[in-house]
């Protein structure tokens, strides 16, 4: 006992406590002023919603001291107060007290002051007692008649709430809404009576909105027309137009008009615009009103919002025209190609990449010569990151892109390549400073189409050659160079090219041999004493050399790395890159002398004189660069792979002077013809992939069922055998409506079924489950809450939380459940970035009568997939890695799965991550060991995910391996890497079957 005492001392002195604050709140609502009830008001109201109940006689106190109060601070926290207070007995009963509430209820409802009018009506749409109600009713529709708007416009509320759950208080609400409507002059009162009626009574909002057509119709400048009114009685109308012209195809005529006037006034608002855009095009594909609806989406994306959110989803909206319209609607479109690309002045690099893609499906012959213009004015816009809107790192990545939007319409309309080569090969010389990657960039992308158009076009290959040699001298990127060397190599055919190529790279390297050169320059002034050159201890060459005063002195490479960075300004390109230690280039260099070489002797009519001097020269520059790669002048020796090559090719050209053997003709074979036929392959499996792709386009836009194609009835199942009425069809509807996605017997089994998450048990107190809707940008959560008690659930509420980047825009307002009822709840919850998040929370409730504390149920837990927003996407090999070695971010996730067939499991790891292959299908083809591919994706947030897969096979063993993930953000990465892990192990069926 003497252990128990200071429990039960605790205890009374808790209660003693609680007795003592509901004293001090009773007197400060009985003598406190108006300052202090205000604050223990508002006390009260958060007791209440904390889930505690008042004291006994608490509710009399407010009537008697707080609610004859006329201040209105109070006035609107009373309000609040019996929102929230419990206003019925256990047994369902209202409350007596209530009738001294319904009274004051009335007295505001009649108060002079139109803001305690219009608040005390908008409280009561809330109240679901048909017992306040009743009584109250003759003032509301005397407020219907109140000198301000504020109150008229709050009073259609009332009407409208009350006959919407009670209809019996006011039978004739319609009418006297329908009523009011016609002598009512305020907008926005008359927008709230108009939804009433398209609620209430839907033949009579139709009537209404048919006089007042018919009254724009006979007087245009009449004032009551119906796009006088505000932008939500527009928008109330469009959603009325498009049910009912979809339930009744006759009415289209009468009211496609209106639709059309909305989308076309320019007093419309940005909103009615879209939605009457898209209410015109489903009602009709008449060339008129798609041109209509597209110019209404073209001026929203291009002038009317700075939000990037809203144009990329208006963006959406065209390519979801175009693909779901058919031809005509495609045609129609493919005339507006000018329009769409006034979308590009947007700042935003995901608008700029949306509307080049939409333009190039929308691009014809007749429009492709203005496209191109208005494509090469940007490209100029872009050297100048202030006059297009953006930073210098965005201008480069936006001139990529149109550098590819240039190269796809020079592809598929060959006419206008010589137009664009030359704009295009200006990029060779600004773009290519090694310092910027993004100029670097677009100029391997020009680089790419060049050798595309000379590939494919032969009578582009002198526009194409004349251009790469004028800017030859200009170019400073090695990577330039590079591809440029090739090109020029691949494609110089004429003897006057292969001449001028020669010139062009003797010009750019500078004097040779470049040791010497160097090393002459290097001593400056002073004479060379002796052309002997000694060797130190160490093996580095030295010179003797005679200064100005007629001193000696002794210079190696290693002292002259001072002398030799002043004397570099006035370098040639070529030869600084050379000096800088970039011996890659001097291999490609060396590669593409060989085929000039080559074909130089190849020509007809050249005597053995000039071939054997124009491959001397070859020669010549190819050891000068193997000597200089040995020297040790630059600051990196040559490798031995570029060693190699550049032998190859030396001894290439010995071998062809000096006769025919089985050597010669293989490596002429080899730098002559087969480097040729090795692009031609390229390009063929290129071309066929994008013609897979756009086939797979086309059948997706195809026809799901074939016309042949029996039509399943359910009500004609087969009902063969005992109790096969009933089973039968009850068996086939719940396996269609449990189905995953696919079709089958003609049914689409992708239902909201299969994204319902059941939230709590069935046997608990309140059953929930919510249907999880994953927009775009937005998570909308249906939740059914259903009331499996015989009690009255008081104050029910929906309580969230989340985690990772979600964030809950409101909070659900509470419900009262009566026994074994159920509600819909819905809340709304943003998504900021690709990442894996959770929704948690519960379910809190008050037993009507009970003097327990609040019930909870916990909820189970909500896991949004980052599959939902991750689709896939095509990048070329240079941006791969470019953006993988820019990436922070790297997850490595070791392989663990059943499969035991490599291409199975990569197949698996696409499907289940939505990303796409970059590697080739030819080089994934053939029975090997191993496998290597790179995967990319993108989220509809502009993130990008980058994979490479490495799986390997042991006999007859699972497979074996990683995959390693890069993001620029953390949480993609991580995410990403646990979806892997979680899917990685799941062994699908097909696949069991197959490796069985």
């Amino acid at each position: 006992m003497a252990t128990e005492q200071p429990c039960y001392t605790l205890i009374n002195s808790s209660i003693d406590g609680e007795q003592g604050n509901d004293m001090l709140l009773k007197q400060d609502l009985e003598k406190g002023d108006n300052r202090t009830k205000t604050f223990a008001l508002k006390k009260a109201i958060r007791q209440l919603l904390a889930g505690d109940r008042l004291p006994a006689g608490m509710l009399m106190t407010i009537i008697r001291f707080v609610l004859p109060s006329q201040d209105h601070v109070i006035k609107k926290l009373l309000l609040i107060f019996w929102e929230v207070v419990p206003k019925t007995t256990s047994d369902g009963k209202l409350v007596s007290e209530m009738i001294l509430v319904c009274d004051a209820f009335r007295k505001d409802l009649q108060h002079p002051n139109e803001y305690i009018r219009g608040s005390t009506l908008r409280f009561l749409c809330k109240l679901r007692e048909p017992e306040l109600l009743e009584p109250l009713v003759p003032a509301i529709l005397a407020c219907l008649e109140h000198r301000h708007a504020y109150v008229r416009r709050n009073a259609v509320l009332a009407v409208a709430a009350i006959h919407r759950k009670f209809d019996f208080l006011i039978p004739d609400g319609p009418d006297l809404v329908a009523k009011f409507l016609e002598t009512e002059s305020d907008p926005s009162c008359k927008r709230n009576a108009f939804m009433m009626l398209v609620q209430a009574d839907q033949d009579r909002a139709l009537a209404y909105l048919s006089d007042r057509l018919d009254a724009a119709a006979a007087s245009p400048s009449a004032s009551t027309t119906l796009l006088d009114g505000d932008v939500a009685l527009q928008l109330v109308t469009v959603s009325l137009v498009y049910r009912v012209c979809r339930a009744q195809p006759s009415e289209r005529g009468r009211f496609i008009r209106a639709i059309y006037n909305l989308l076309s006034s320019p007093s419309s608002s940005p909103a009615v615009r879209y939605e009457a855009a898209g209410t015109l095009v489903t009602l009709s594909t008449a060339p008129t009103a798609v041109r209509a609806a597209a110019r209404a989406y073209i001026d929203l994306a291009a002038r009317e919002t700075d939000d990037n959110n809203v144009k990329l989803i208006v963006l959406d909206r065209l390519v979801a025209l175009r693909e779901e319209g058919g031809e005509g609607v495609e045609k129609v479109m493919k005339e507006m190609v000018m329009d769409v690309l006034r979308v590009l002045a947007a700042p935003d690099l995901e608008v700029r990449r949306k509307t080049l893609n939409l333009a190039l499906d929308l691009v014809t012959s007749r429009t492709v010569p203005e496209a191109v213009l208005v494509l090469k004015k940007e490209v100029a816009k872009t050297h100048d990151a202030a006059e297009s809107g953006t930073t210098g790192e965005e201008a480069a990545k936006y001139r990529q892109l149109l550098v590819r939007a240039l190269h796809s319409i020079c592809v598929r309309f060959p006419q206008v390549a010589a137009d664009v080569v030359p704009a295009l090969t200006e990029f060779l010389m600004a773009g290519g400073a090694a310092t910027d990657g993004g100029e670097e960039a677009a100029a391997g992308d020009v680089l790419v189409f060049l050798r595309e158009a000379a590939e494919k076009f032969t009578g582009l290959r002198p526009v194409v050659i004349e251009k790469l040699l004028e800017v030859f001298s200009s170019m400073k990127s090695a990577k330039v160079f590079r591809g440029s060397l090739w090109i020029l190599g691949e494609f110089a055919d004429v003897k006057s090219e292969v001449q001028s190529v020669m010139t062009q790279i003797r010009q750019a390297l500078g004097d040779i041999p470049i040791v010497d050169h160097e090393m002459r320059k290097a001593a400056g002034d002073t004479e060379v004493e002796s052309s002997a050159t000694d060797i130190t201890a160490s093996g580095t060459p030295v010179q003797k050399l005679v200064t100005a005063d007629g001193t000696y002195a002794t210079q190696s490479v290693f002292s002259s790395s001072s002398v030799k960075k002043s004397q570099t300004a006035n370098i040639p390109p070529l030869r600084k890159l050379l000096m800088e230690g970039d011996f890659f280039l001097g291999a490609s260099m060396a590669t593409t002398l060989a085929k000039l070489a080559i074909r130089y002797c190849s020509f007809d009519g050249m005597d053995a004189k000039k071939t054997n001097r124009f491959c001397a020269e070859a020669m010549l520059v190819m050891a000068s660069i193997l000597r200089l790669g040995k020297s040790g002048l630059p600051d990196k020796a040559i490798t031995d792979d570029d060693t190699d090559r550049i032998c190859l090719c030396l001894k290439a050209l010995s071998d062809l002077q000096r006769g025919k053997d089985d050597t010669s003709v293989m490596l002429k074979n080899v730098f002559s013809k087969e480097s040729r036929q090795s692009l031609g392959k390229m390009l063929a499996v290129k071309i066929a992939a994008e013609e897979a792709e756009a086939q797979k386009v086309k059948e997706k836009k195809g026809v799901a069922v074939q016309p042949d194609d029996a039509i399943p009835f359910g009500q004609l199942a087969s009902r063969s055998g005992p109790g096969a009425d009933k089973e039968d069809i009850f068996e086939l509807s719940l396996s269609r409506a449990v189905a995953g996605s696919g079709k089958k017997d003609g049914f689409d089994q992708a239902t909201k079924l299969s994204k319902v998450t059941q939230l709590t048990g069935f046997s608990d107190p309140v059953y929930a489950e919510a249907y999880v809707n994953v927009n775009q940008y937005d998570i909308v959560l249906d939740v059914l809450v259903v009331n499996q008690t015989g009690d009255t659930l008081q104050n029910c509420t929906l309580e969230l939380a989340t985690l990772g980047d979600l964030k809950l825009v409101e909070k659900p307002s509470a419900l009262v459940l009566g026994p074994h009822d159920f509600a819909n709840i819905k809340a709304n919850v943003k998504v900021s970035s690709t990442e894996n998040g959770i929704i948690f929370g519960n379910i809190v409730y008050d037993v009507h009568g009970s003097t327990s504390d609040r019930n909870v149920v916990v909820l189970n837990d909500i896991h949004i997939d980052i599959m939902d927003y991750i689709v896939p996407a095509m990048c070329t090999d240079t941006e791969f890695r470019q953006m993988w070695a820019e990436f922070e971010w790297e997850n490595k996730v070791s392989v663990n799965t059943p499969l035991r067939d490599l291409r199975a499991y990569l197949e698996h790891l696409l499907k289940s991550t939505n990303m796409k292959c970059l590697t080739p299908e030819a080089a994934l083809d053939g029975d090997c060991g191993f496998m290597a591919a790179n995967l990319y994706a993108r989220s509809v947030f502009g993130e990008d995910a980058l994979a490479n897969l490495s799986i390997e096979k042991n006999g007859d063993g699972p497979v074996t391996g990683h995959v390693r993930i890069r993001a620029k953000s953390q949480g993609m990465a991580l995410s990403m890497g646990d979806k892997i892990n979680l899917t990685q192990k799941e062994k699908p069926r097909a696949t069991m079957a197959a490796t069985a």
